[in-house]
């Protein structure tokens, strides 16, 4: 059978099947959406309280990447949310049926969201949108420049107060695009949070790893920190090498201190810190090249 490919952006919406429901075709469950058509609800909780989850993935070459980490994670912050458990047979299948149909050259974007639904419904709402990526080859050749931003807590919070929701990934970015816009009125490229005693966080949409010496070190995940779906990939692609890694708390000190440093996301990949705070910082751009030629390798 052939496949009919489709232009961008494309919209898949999903009638949620319960995650304990018997394995069964679910193309009765997919609703294709014209981009230009209505496709939600004014009461969506998602778009009026951002009551609802995430993740964000790329497609290279009509590869799908990281789907299981990504949806793994989806689970993990539905779970920390108290949404219904995702039904990973569903969307594996839902995210297969978008692959087939939009198109296999080059990158693309596709984001899974998770949502509460609307106030009072019956049921969660979700759907894949995929769009066209746009082209990082520049800044993962040159890199970006970065500031160290005080998130406002004390390392240790998350424990403390769970109902913060600081290890899911929510659809509530606020605080992380009123992040990005900061970096950028102090003249760079992108923010690393820092607790309000001095441990380094993550990125608004990236995790940090840092390079001393013989060790790649990324913080260590906890319930204020996403475990990142690239940054488990590097590591697995560094430890495949030969090389030492770590996770461990990491002080601002030391990030100012390393030897490079990289901010990791699924769409960017590795792209390494040429500045922190102002300041020049040390760069290895051929481990850059070979993490990014490495993951943007990946077919599962």
């Amino acid at each position: 059978m052939t496949v009919r490919r489709t232009t961008l952006p494309f919209t898949l919406l999903l009638d949620p099947v319960p995650a304990d429901a018997p394995q069964t075709e679910f193309d009765d469950t997919f609703h294709e959406v014209d981009s230009d058509a209505p496709a939600l609800r004014v009461g969506e909780l998602s778009a009026q309280r951002g009551d609802g989850v995430f993740e964000t993935l790329g497609v290279v070459g009509g590869h799908p990447q990281a789907v299981g980490p990504h949806l793994a994670r989806l689970g993990t912050s539905a779970a920390t949310c108290e949404l219904p458990e995702p039904n990973t047979a569903q969307w594996l299948a839902a995210i297969a049926h978008v692959v087939d149909r939009v198109p296999h050259e080059g990158e693309v974007v596709l984001k899974l969201v998770y949502s509460r639904g609307v106030d009072s419904g019956p049921a969660p709402t979700a759907w894949l949108h995929a769009t066209p990526a746009p082209d990082f080859a520049v800044v993962r050749e040159d890199g970006i420049r970065a500031v160290t931003l005080d998130r406002g807590y004390p390392h240790g919070v998350a424990e403390q107060a769970p109902w913060l929701l600081m290890g899911a990934k929510t659809l509530s970015y606020a605080v992380n695009m009123a992040a990005l816009r900061e970096a950028r009125r102090r003249g760079a490229d992108d923010a690393i949070f820092l607790t309000h005693d001095g441990f380094v966080l993550e990125g608004p949409t990236s995790t940090v790893m840092l390079c001393r010496g013989d060790v790649y070190v990324s913080p260590l995940p906890s319930g204020a920190i996403l475990h990142g779906t690239t940054q488990q990939s590097a590591f697995e692609h560094l430890r495949a090498a030969g090389e030492r890694t770590e996770y461990r708390d990491m002080s601002v000190d030391e990030l100012r201190s390393a030897d490079a440093v990289w901010l990791l996301s699924s769409l960017r990949l590795a792209v390494h810190v040429t500045e922190l705070d102002g300041r020049p910082m040390p760069v290895d751009s051929e481990r850059t090249r070979t993490l990014n030629a490495a993951l943007l390798a990946r077919t599962v």
